[in-house]
């Protein structure tokens, strides 16, 4: 694992982002025999996708495009579920869409030919990690290369600018978010970003330049409702969007972008134990959790909450350090399963220029809501059914 084998046919994890592409110059360069997996998980329009694609064929190489946004949805609905965060209370999205790529493509490209699966992660980083760990366990036996650990690759492209200049020369369609500077990584979940710039604790987090959303002032000037209906602890309808994940997922994105509810700026401690900033936006998620929370204080006792909250940062760090699929995970979201698995209602939000403020709820649950002054305002004695 490492290093490419010139003759083996290679499966390219493809992104569009800088990095990605560079190793497809450079495999082609050694003359290895590779297929560019281009997945789809929502994170550019068709338009650009396509003009993705055209600049590849042009280029020679052989694409092949895998419509995975159902899965990505998925997944999000699993991260809202479970509520898996990490550092920070940022959404575990890119920890996610690893996942999913992995699962979903790995096999895929095994059954192709590919006898080895290539991705252009940056050496020694979290995502290098999660391609190693997920494709041991997805992949067996076929050898996860990642060629910024190997020397040839690094003399060839030293830095982001020689990447930037091939990718250039090839005429190849780089994604909007990425170049020499900063890259984005985005998905149907959320948007990571990075750049030099933003590494510095010094930097103000205005120097960003969101993908997806506005800034809270730049927000309309009235404040849009939103319902939000649960059904056996699930997202089942956001304002009319029906219970399929990827119809909720992109509405909810789009209001959450539209009103500026989506930043996290984090210092966040990292797989291989040091610690770095990372700047996030979930538009979609970060309306929705604020749903999914009150959902949760009416329907668990305390019992029950106390150990959702446990359960559910063991699973944000287990999606963070890419052990989803490890026993721990799997027992902890099956605990979780049994504590939410029935839970439903429906919450009203008011979303406005940064801000989501609960309007109203309807909600059925395990625990009665006691009351006081609707008893008289002398005594705890009232109860109402939730």
């Amino acid at each position: 694992m490492g290093q490419a084998d010139d003759n083996a046919r290679a499966g390219l994890f493809q992104s569009g982002g800088l990095s990605s592409l560079a190793v497809g110059v450079w495999l082609h360069e050694i003359s290895t025999p590779t297929r560019h997996y281009l997945a789809d998980i929502g994170q550019s329009n068709h338009a650009d996708m396509d003009a993705l694609v055209s600049s590849l064929q042009k280029f020679g190489a052989e694409v092949v495009i895998v419509d995975l946004r159902s899965s990505m949805a998925s997944m999000a609905s699993d991260l809202l579920r479970y509520r898996a965060r990490h550092d920070g209370g940022y959404w575990n999205t890119t920890g996610a869409a690893r996942f999913v790529l992995v699962n979903e493509l790995a096999p895929r490209m095994r059954a192709d030919g590919c006898r080895t699966l290539v991705h252009g992660c940056v050496g020694g980083g979290n995502d290098q990690r999660r391609f190693a760990r997920y494709g041991a366990q997805v992949a067996p036996g076929t050898p996860v290369v990642e060629p910024w650990t190997d020397p040839r690759a690094l003399e060839r492209f030293p830095g982001r600018d020689a990447m930037l200049a091939a990718v250039a020369e090839h005429g190849l369609r780089l994604d909007p978010g990425s170049g020499a500077d900063r890259s984005t990584d985005a998905n149907l979940a959320g948007v990571s970003h990075e750049s030099a710039e933003l590494e510095d604790l010094e930097t103000p987090v205005t120097r960003l330049r969101p993908r997806w959303s506005r800034w809270p002032e730049e927000g309309p000037a009235e404040p849009e409702t939103v319902t939000v209906v649960f059904r056996d602890g699930r997202v089942a309808d956001v304002n009319g969007s029906g219970p399929d994940p990827v119809e909720w997922m992109t509405l909810a994105n789009e209001i959450g972008a539209r009103h500026g509810v989506w930043l996290r700026d984090v210092v966040e401690r990292r797989i291989i134990g040091t610690v770095c900033r990372g700047i996030y936006e979930a538009p979609g998620l970060e309306v929705l959790e604020r749903a999914w929370t009150r959902v949760l204080q009416a329907s668990l006792d305390a019992a029950g909450r106390e150990l959702y909250d446990r359960l559910s940062a063991g699973l944000g760090s287990a999606l963070y350090e890419a052990r989803w699929l490890e026993p721990a995970a799997y027992a902890a979201r099956e605990a979780i399963d049994r504590l939410v698995g029935d839970v439903s209602g429906s919450v009203t939000l008011s979303v406005h220029r940064g801000v989501v403020r609960v309007e109203g709820m309807k909600a059925a649950g395990h625990v009665t809501q006691q009351t006081r002054f609707g008893s008289g305002g002398n005594r705890w004695s009232g109860v109402v059914a939730v």
